[in-house]
């Protein structure tokens, strides 16, 4: 099945009033053939989430926020609800980023209460899987990113509603990348494990690829089967990168 493709930018940390100048360089670039193949959206850090908001109206770049809370209310200081989000502009959200894995020990559980709870406020979650170096070098890249996509992704699972970016650990901002047929065989096992637990209806689920994706590798990237996009890091933050990088479905 060809799904529309998505190419998403995950600004982290990083961003400041200024660099939602950034946006509108993307929108000027994102033309009518662009606009026909691809689907473009930036999450921002929360503190820029409704000026991107605004700042992206009419351009047809959707806003994602970065991460949320499994509660709607409730006395969680420094914690964000779904409803927040949705309130805010944001049409998705990334849940379980490695990031969030490894700094604030979340586990397979609390990331998909998270997107089950993005899922119910109208976001559509974009839920991260990815297996570390030493996970790697020891063989177990199928075992543990198969564990994660069967306890990570909710039960109500459907390509309007999930998104799923497989991002290798040991890639993410190193510059490293695993090969073409590394990462075929890795969203070939991600595309059986969600067909088996969701049905038929998950072959719409779209898998991107995210690990030290830039403009010089995106082509190459974006052409593996089962790869329906990419989750771009710190080649986001500059309009000329991220549309190389989306340049790749011209």
């Amino acid at each position: 099945m060809a799904l529309r493709p998505l190419v998403a930018g995950n600004w982290k940390m990083n961003g400041s009033k200024k660099a939602l100048e950034e946006i509108g360089a993307m929108a000027e670039g994102y033309d009518a053939t662009l606009r026909g193949k691809v689907d473009l959206m930036i999450c921002p850090p929360a503190t820029l989430l409704q000026l991107a908001a605004t700042s992206a109206l009419g351009t047809r770049i959707a806003i994602g926020a970065q991460d949320c809370h499994t509660e709607t209310t409730g006395a969680f200081t420094g914690d964000i609800a779904p409803d927040m989000l949705v309130e805010s502009g944001a049409t998705a959200v990334i849940v379980g980023h490695s990031e969030r894995r490894q700094y604030h020990a979340e586990t397979d559980a609390l990331v998909a209460a998270k997107a089950f709870a993005a899922i119910r406020a109208g976001l559509t979650a974009i839920v991260c899987v990815g297996e570390t170096r030493a996970e790697r070098e020891a063989g177990k890249t199928l075992a543990v990113v198969g564990r994660q996509v069967q306890r990570s992704v909710p039960e109500d699972a459907t390509p309007e509603a999930v998104v799923v970016a497989y991002e290798p650990v040991w890639a993410i901002g190193t510059g490293l990348t695993p090969t073409a047929a590394d990462v075929a065989e890795v969203h070939a096992l991600i595309r059986k494990k969600l067909i088996q637990r969701h049905g038929k209806q998950a072959a719409g689920i779209r898998i991107l690829y995210g690990g030290s994706v830039k403009p010089s590798n995106a082509k190459e990237l974006m052409a593996v089967a089962n790869v329906d996009g990419a989750l771009v890091g710190g080649a986001s933050l500059k309009a000329a990168d991220f549309l190389g990088i989306a340049a790749a479905y011209r």
